[in-house]
């Protein structure tokens, strides 16, 4: 039963693209062998040939990619290809033939989004290979192992950081009063302040919401350490103060008249593009949007994510999005698969520097979070080096197996918390029909 609820839930849960690191495109091969007779699939048992599959051909492909010239230089008997899939795809597909038992056409390493992987860990714990023997916890920021594990086991090689920040506008806050240093550490309360001010002289919003996206709201309960379930991967919404508070803000935020509403990513893209909203607080992923304005050059800034002040053990540091590098261990290549990744994103420094250079990746590995680069358009900040260091200090939790299925009901305890409802009274009754849906 618990597979086939997670079959159903994986399949028609699919994540908001602000959360993507790009977009998602059809499938493709991207291979370094450059074939382009060659399927997308995986058949052959050949120990010298691995599969990946990961989405995002601005990002997660291009970093393959990277990582499979790095090892060919000292195993050029070994072919990798690389294929361009939609991660939704890749949940559909992954989630049908491990259910099924069926390996033809699987991939030897795939991404997995780091909100997703505990399902698939907990579903299939036979599926994929054990990778302590290559990685330790002690090997990258804390927060990206404490969701790849299981029984003190390490199954994947976290890659991108999904550290949340502050993008604004600086020469907008400073027409309304405010200078680069009253936006560091910032809580909501003086967030909002702020917010204010650049609507009310310089008639600017001051960021976009999407009422039907939890994102905001999933950064804030992170920033206190908590999550819609808890520890123990239990249902935690009637008496999550983190929660309550978390949706206290936003609705804050909802009231305070500066919000701009959006319903898609071209949407919330195009109106920090436009210059009709001053301030976007996401994952670190977003700063490559940010620049598509080229006219905006040097009038950008990045501080550390707002804290909640009512809530005690909330910092200014949190994450969103991110992904791991995980082996299936029964499609065929698991020597040389764990081979891979243990030489690749497992270690080197030297690539995370690389391909921090290309594709502005914020690396997790410890080795290399003295990466160091200076940002022009964001006024000579080092960016880079601030992103690393929030990202050490973003609180670890349990995602647990039901994030985007307790989101699918929320967002109705949000509609009705944002139209008058009392928080505590809702969340507590979407706590039973949270748990009854979960134990279906």
């Amino acid at each position: 039963m618990r597979k086939k609820l997670l079959s159903l839930v994986l399949a028609t849960t699919m994540m908001f693209s602000l959360v993507a690191c790009g977009t998602e495109k059809e499938p493709q091969n991207n291979g370094t062998t450059n074939d382009s007779e060659k399927e997308n699939t995986n058949n052959s048992k050949d120990s010298d040939t691995i599969t990946i599959w990961a989405w995002d051909e601005s990002f997660n492909i291009p970093a393959a990619n990277a990582a499979a010239e790095v090892y060919k230089k000292e195993h050029a008997d070994v072919t990798v290809n690389v294929v361009t899939m939609a991660q939704d795809d890749i949940v559909a597909k992954l989630n049908t033939a491990l259910s099924s038992g069926t390996y033809n056409g699987l991939p030897d390493i795939v991404l997995i989004e780091d909100y997703r992987i505990q399902g698939y860990l907990t579903a299939y714990p036979d599926e994929f290979a054990d990778l302590s023997s290559i990685v330790s916890a002690s090997d990258f920021a804390a927060y990206k192992t404490g969701v790849n594990q299981v029984d003190g086991k390490i199954y994947g090689v976290p890659f991108d950081s999904g550290v949340a920040a502050l993008f604004y506008r600086k020469d907008i806050i400073e027409e309304a009063g405010y200078q680069e240093k009253d936006m560091q550490d910032l809580t909501w309360e003086k967030y909002i302040e702020i917010g204010k001010a650049v609507k009310e002289k310089c008639n600017v919003d001051w960021l976009t919401l999407d009422p039907s996206d939890l994102g905001q709201i999933r950064m804030m309960m992170q920033s206190a350490g908590a999550w819609y379930t808890d520890a123990d991967g239990n249902v935690n919404i009637k008496d999550n103060e983190a929660l309550a508070a978390a949706i206290k803000v936003y609705k804050d935020l909802m009231d305070a008249g500066f919000v701009k509403q959006v319903s898609d990513w071209n949407q919330f893209v195009g109106s920090f593009n436009n210059g009709d909203v001053a301030s976007v607080f996401t994952g670190c992923w977003i700063a490559p949007s940010v620049k598509n304005a080229e006219d905006q050059s040097g009038k950008w800034a990045v501080a550390s994510f707002p804290r909640m002040s009512n809530v005690s053990n909330s910092v200014n540091a949190s994450s969103i999005g991110g992904a791991g590098w995980y082996v299936l261990k029964n499609v065929g290549h698991e020597k040389t698969a764990v081979d891979f990744l243990g030489k690749t994103f497992g270690s080197n420094a030297d690539l995370m520097h690389q391909l921090g250079d290309e594709i502005s990746l914020i690396p997790t590995l410890n080795a290399a979070s003295d990466y160091s680069k200076k940002d022009d358009y964001f006024g000579g900040q080092d960016v880079a080096a601030d992103l690393i260091g929030w990202t050490a200090k973003v609180p670890t939790v349990n995602y647990g197996q039901n994030t985007y299925a307790i989101e699918d009901i929320m967002t109705e305890a949000l509609q009705e918390i944002l139209n008058g409802a009392d928080i505590k009274k809702t969340l507590a009754s979407y706590h039973e029909t949270i748990k009854a849906a979960i134990a279906q």
